[in-house]
């Protein structure tokens, strides 16, 4: 079968990156007016613009040079506000006119163009923060190899191998100590799992759904580094996919073209990023009556880690890609590839009462404490449900179950429990359900299911084997999902008695 004739891309990436370096110099917080100051020396501008004013990109790539956070976030809203205040206010948002239309519609590779602008501009780090004493394994290795690749090329140079001086020693992966990561527009709409095709390959899209699963963190190797036995030189090898061939011979030239010496691999020199898998189900007012909810594979690296736990329910952003099968799951699947999303920007969905009382605007304020005067009581307890007439005994206990009490902790260590456990009992049709559904949608962690058709393993939890490991691993059912929070069993007559005994143990 002949090749298909190649076409020329239509983009240029180095135009690209010189407008990417523009929008980082020059992007400020407050507005059109200032989002092109001159950035003709970049500390006077610092110096003399009121901290409102400071170019947004520059402070973050200050606090990346000093250690102090190791992810770039862009958002596409200070891309999108920029180029129409810089530009056109009528810029249309499409491929030809808008880069944040690009960025969002091929975010893989942007990643990387970004990456390069934040090299060139990534400056220096204070004294102060480099005067650390715990210095980093990797900050140690490259300062001693500067050290030698300087004096290796003034030896070039003196040879007048002019070429040879100006090779660079370290892969960009290497030496970068940060990551990029996009944050989608305010508007762009989250999908279920369902509604992510093969349309949105490449794209950064946004998912709805509950995590139902999370991995531990592991390292993820990105650059594997070599040590040849002849000659001494250091071999790097970028790794891209989940699966790689180690180097075996050295390729230097300092190695005769007969007498290849032997690699070995340098753990402590190769880099490694933090990874973790997570498993994203549809929530239940997404899934076609009749139909499973559907699943998604979320990889995690870096700051995305530790995001996520399960149960909880987030927006989450990323690249939509697919990913071959490896071993023998590839000979058996052919053509086939799996498909995940790797994420770039997580946001809960749901947040613990202490979280909402600790970000809780003055207004909130204010009407919490006009909602005490009077019977507060009965207020908030018809407010559960308020499509619901009635009911107020029942609202009542349902107000008390969200509100729940201290736990307490005896002397011996033994903990008690202050949330109460509620049953309703009733003929049909008397929104049952619907008050279940309720709570469990205004509760900050809660899950609704049913009792009919369910087991003891979806509600408690599920032995499983991992794909990316093949250890096995417990997947949380319900009860799992709803930990400190609220778990609505619907139907709870028609669950077997194993079933039922199996969710008090």
């Amino acid at each position: 079968m002949s090749a298909l004739e190649p076409i020329r891309s239509v983009v240029d990436y180095e135009d690209e990156v010189k407008q990417i370096t523009k929008f980082l110099e020059k992007f400020v917080v407050n507005g059109k007016k200032q989002a092109s100051v001159d950035m003709d020396d970049e500390m006077d501008i610092m110096d003399a613009v009121p901290d409102k004013q400071k170019p947004k990109y520059m402070a973050l790539l200050r606090s990346v040079a000093n250690r102090e956070i190791d992810t770039v976030e862009v958002s596409l809203d200070d891309v999108r506000e920029f180029e129409v205040a810089t530009v056109d206010a009528a810029l249309p948002f499409a491929q030809g006119s808008s880069l944040a239309f690009r960025i969002e519609h091929n975010a893989r590779s942007y990643v990387e163009l970004f990456s390069r602008a934040v090299d060139a501009l990534l400056p220096e780090a204070d004294e102060s923060a480099m005067q650390d004493a715990g210095a980093d394994v990797l900050d140690v290795l490259f300062q001693a190899r500067r050290d030698r690749d300087r004096r290796d090329r003034e030896a070039l140079q003196t040879q007048g191998d002019a070429a040879a001086a100006a090779a660079e020693s370290f892969p960009a992966a290497l030496t970068r100590r940060y990551t990029v990561r996009f944050v989608p527009r305010s508007n762009q709409r989250a999908q279920a799992v369902r509604e992510v095709g093969a349309s949105q390959i490449g794209h950064l899209v946004t998912v709805r759904g509950i995590v139902t699963r999370v991995s531990d963190v592991r390292p993820a190797m990105v650059v594997a580094a070599y040590v040849c036995d002849e000659c001494g030189s250091e071999v790097f090898q970028e790794v891209t996919a989940r699966q790689f061939t180690p180097l075996t011979q050295c390729a230097s030239s300092q190695c005769g073209p007969r007498a290849r010496g032997r690699l070995h691999k340098q753990t402590r020199g190769s880099r490694f990023v933090r990874f973790q898998e997570v498993r994203l189900q549809e929530l239940t007012d997404q899934v076609p009556m009749g139909d499973i909810p559907r699943t998604l594979t979320v990889h995690c690296i870096e700051g995305a880690v530790r995001t996520l736990s399960p149960g909880d329910m987030a927006h989450v952003a990323g690249v939509f890609v697919p990913q071959p099968y490896t071993g023998m799951r590839a000979l058996r699947a052919g053509l086939l590839a799996d498909t995940l999303l790797e994420a770039h920007h997580v946001r809960p969905l749901k947040r613990r009462y202490d979280e909402l009382a600790a970000t809780a605007p003055a207004d909130m304020h204010l009407r919490l404490a006009a909602l005490g005067r009077g019977d507060a009581y009965t207020r908030v307890a018809r407010a559960i449900a308020p499509e619901i007439f009635g009911h107020e005994d029942v609202k009542k206990a349902l107000l008390l179950l969200l509100v729940g009490a201290p736990a307490k902790r005896t002397r011996e260590g033994m903990a008690i429990r202050g949330d109460i456990n509620v049953c309703l009992m009733g003929d049909p049709g008397v929104a049952k359900s619907q008050l279940l559904r309720f709570v469990a949608t205004v509760a900050p962690r809660g899950v609704y299911t049913t009792g009919r058709g369910s087991s003891s393993a979806g509600l408690t939890a599920a032995v499983l084997r991992d794909a990316a490991t093949g250890e096995l691993v417990l997947e949380g059912g319900a009860l799992v999902l709803a930990d400190n929070g609220i778990c609505a069993i619907d139907e709870f007559d028609k669950m077997d008695e194993t079933d039922r005994t199996a969710i008090h143990e």
